[in-house]
């Protein structure tokens, strides 16, 4: 009987594959907002303020997929050098918006999910699925503290796709998603120059351009304008530029468009 027991034990403890994930400290003890405390009785503050922004969009030319590169924790930056696209397999692309180490992880989870489903069925997984599974595996942590809000993007059979996903669990398919601090600053720019009919130019340049505004005016958000494509062919990476260079290239180009005035 008592090796039975053990058994039986052994087994409650496995029957949560996710928990062999990541152990997570109890419900009670990490509610966003309220506090820990070290060994030491040091209280740890759990809900750092985020900042970044990080852009989707559909055209009939693929998905567009623009993100900054700061890092922040609270007032102070972390990093101006973060890779906040996150390359899940060569049609699926994630980015990161939020905790990074929880935006990281699960989406290396979600990379190897994506891989096992291909090996099974040879065939690639759809964005759709995809999206899907990131959304169940974060659901069943609703509460504990998860920091998230991600766009899943790639192309399928049903050709270009984009999702939305968020630590509670939503999960939405949309042509356009912004997450991030200075989502409303990237809003404005796409709702001047956003189309359908977009060329494959005029695309990257609206999601640099909507990016570049964003870390221009949001503190918590800078460093490096990355852009990517995802095509039929797979996804590209087309431009990784400073946005401090690209304050000087815009500001060089408003000036060239300004018209001269005479006085009379």
């Amino acid at each position: 009987m008592e090796g039975m027991d053990e058994i039986t034990d052994k087994k409650d403890n496995t029957s949560n594959p996710f928990q062999l994930y990541m152990p997570l400290l109890p419900k009670s003890e990490c509610q966003v907002g309220e506090f820990l405390v070290d060994e030491n009785g040091r209280k740890l503050r759990l809900n750092f303020a985020h900042g970044t922004t990080t852009l989707g969009f559909k055209f009939k030319g693929g998905v567009i997929m623009a993100v900054d590169s700061r890092a922040t924790s609270g007032q102070y930056i972390g990093s101006q050098n973060v890779k906040k696209i996150i390359e899940i397999n060569p049609y699926l692309l994630g980015t990161m918006a939020g905790g990074a180490a929880d935006c990281t992880y699960w989406e290396r989870v979600l990379a190897r999910e994506c891989r096992l489903y291909e090996l099974r069925n040879r065939e690639r997984i759809s964005v759709a699925a995809a999206s899907k599974l990131l959304a169940n595996m974060v659901y069943q942590y609703k509460g504990y503290g998860l920091s998230m809000g991600v766009m899943i993007s790639g192309w399928d059979k049903k050709g270009p796709g984009l999702y939305y996903v968020d630590s509670d669990g939503n999960r939405m398919a949309g042509n356009v998603f912004s997450v991030g601090s200075g989502s409303i600053n990237a809003y404005g720019v796409m709702d001047t120059g956003y189309s359908w009919d977009l060329t494959d130019t005029q695309a990257r340049e609206l999601g640099r351009k909507a990016i570049y505004h964003a870390t221009h005016r949001d503190a918590y958000s800078g460093g490096i304008v990355r852009v990517y494509q995802i095509t039929k062919e797979g996804w590209t990476k087309i431009s990784e530029e400073d946005s401090k260079n690209l304050h000087y290239q815009y500001e060089e180009e408003k000036k060239k468009k300004k018209p001269t005035t005479t006085s009379s």
